[in-house]
């Protein structure tokens, strides 16, 4: 039986109309209670989200468990019992790892994912109500964060997970079971006792129970062809997230990544290898033979060594990963130094340019950018870190204090399996994962140069002359400027504000290591 035919056989069984026959208007002061998977999202498995929360917590490895898993996760769960192929996933998943660390990955990887698989039916009822409740046989620690920061939710029930007193999980669920069928409808009496929700919304037999509790209830018929909500119908967008993979991974895609891992490292390391040793004219080359793209756009500035410059140009670009100094050089087939406000040893150690470290003291710093400048071309990023989408962050004003000799540049970056930034994890990392991608690609674009007249020298102060790089840049990337800096990004992605203490010689927790 297909997914259609199953979904007629409920609403014959049930009497339970579909939700597009749910009128939205008036429901201000309602109370709706949805399940989540197949209801709320699109995707009607939980397996994609499990393995981004595996890998992240535990590597390929970990991935790897929770795909041999499957098999027998997909057998109890269609010819057993549902709950029990949950929890078989849950503890494949979670055993072991450290409930904050579970926390940190469902706040900065998840939300990204569950935002872009809405179901607009759904999200056109829910949306509409006053009050809106989950009920979902998910954790709750994976979900929550995503249903109350980015959909307001006012309430989630899922299944609790067990934890040691160190901290960590045991992979168990709690002595209520996971939340399915009637343990749902028991869950729902608790909470709400007499006073029945208006509307519930579910997409399985197991949902009706609960739906069975409320005044009106709607069936959500699984539609898998259809187009989620968009980002910017939602009551708060995802500007900044986590985590290596570009894609959700089905147990397809989580099979090939797996196949795909010791190959594309060995890629990363030659290319990485090719970057690092051979001469800046000649990395051009290089790279497009070993497959990563690299296009330029506009009209780069001469070198140095043919023009009558006193002092280096400053090239302004945007920030995607610690790799665009790099690609700018690569563009200009010569090699441009760049200032950076953290970047890893290992990062340090195979960067085919020079490299110098910010302060983060405003006099310090301007000081270091104008020795480099005289002795130079120099590459800055003002935005301080990494976004990865269509945003620029703040602007830091002190490259226009410094300099009129300005050259925007807008920088973006295509990835295919992974990302090449983490806010997280190990900042050394970062170049393999993005040359692990089987055709990484980069594109260069060389802006106008600062007009006289928007400079510093013609009377205009720092702070505009970076507001008006910060919108040349953004309107040839079709990007929002935003007023967002490093610190609200790692508030939101770690829970600090993004600065190592050099001079500590404890070691930093994985979930706190900073870097661009």
């Amino acid at each position: 039986m297909n997914a259609e035919s199953l979904f007629l056989f409920m609403a014959n069984t049930t009497n339970f109309p579909s939700i597009a026959k749910c009128d939205s208007r008036g429901r201000e002061a309602h109370t709706l209670v949805a399940d989540m998977d197949g209801t709320l999202l699109i995707g009607r498995s939980s397996f994609p989200y499990f393995a981004l929360m595996a890998f992240e917590l535990g590597g390929l490895f970990r991935l790897l468990a929770l795909l041999l898993a499957s098999p027998l996760v997909g057998l109890l769960y269609y010819f057993v019992s549902e709950s029990a192929g949950i929890q078989i996933m849950i503890f494949v998943t979670l055993c072991g790892a450290k409930v904050s660390s579970i926390h940190s990955v469902a706040r900065a990887v998840l939300p990204k994912f569950y935002s872009s698989d809405l179901h607009p039916d759904t999200w056109r009822v829910f949306s509409a109500c006053g009050k809106r409740c989950v009920l979902t046989a998910n954790p709750t620690v994976m979900v929550e964060p995503f249903l109350k920061e980015f959909l307001g939710v006012d309430l989630v029930l899922g299944t609790e997970i067990v934890a040691t007193e160190s901290g960590r999980a045991t992979g168990l669920v709690g002595r209520k079971g996971v939340l399915v069928g009637t343990k749902k409808a028991d869950a729902l009496k608790v909470q709400f006792g007499d006073v029945p929700p208006e509307i519930g919304l579910g997409d399985r037999l197991t949902d009706v129970p609960f739906m069975s509790l409320c005044k009106e209830a709607y069936m959500v018929p699984p539609t898998p062809a259809v187009e989620p909500v968009a980002s910017d119908k939602l009551p708060k967008p995802v500007i900044f997230h986590d985590g290596r993979f570009v894609h959700k991974p089905s147990p397809f895609l989580a099979l090939l990544t797996i196949l795909w891992f010791p190959i594309g490292f060995l890629l990363a390391c030659l290319r990485i290898a090719a970057g690092s040793l051979l001469p800046m004219p000649l990395v051009y080359y290089a790279f497009l033979a070993l497959g990563v793209r690299v296009t330029v756009k506009g009209n780069p500035p001469p070198s140095p060594n043919s023009s009558c410059r006193n002092s280096g140009v400053l090239f302004v670009c945007s920030h995607r990963t610690l790799l665009d100094p790099i690609f700018l050089s690569t563009a200009l087939r010569r090699p441009i130094a760049a200032v950076t406000y953290s970047v890893s040893r290992l990062s340090e150690f195979i960067s085919p340019i020079k490299t110098v470290r910010l302060t983060r003291n405003r006099a310090t710093d301007a000081a270091t950018i104008k020795k480099l400048l005289k002795e130079g071309d120099l590459a800055i990023c003002p935005e301080g870190t990494t976004c990865r989408e269509a945003y620029l962050l703040r602007f830091s004003a002190l490259f226009a204090e410094l300099t009129d000799e300005v050259v925007p540049v807008a920088m973006v970056n295509k990835m295919s399996m992974f990302h090449g930034t983490t806010a997280r994890g190990w900042k050394g990392m970062d170049p393999f994962y993005f040359f692990m991608n089987p055709r990484p690609a980069y594109e260069v674009t060389f802006l106008e140069k600062l007009p006289v007249e928007l400079s510093r020298g013609s009377g205009k102060s720092s702070h505009e002359v970076a507001n008006y790089i910060q919108r040349r840049i953004a309107a040839a990337l079709s990007y929002e400027c935003t007023g967002f800096t490093r610190k609200d990004k790692y508030r939101a992605l770690a829970g600090n504000d993004g600065i190592v203490d050099e001079n500590k010689k404890t070691s930093i927790k994985a979930n706190k290591i900073m870097g661009c």
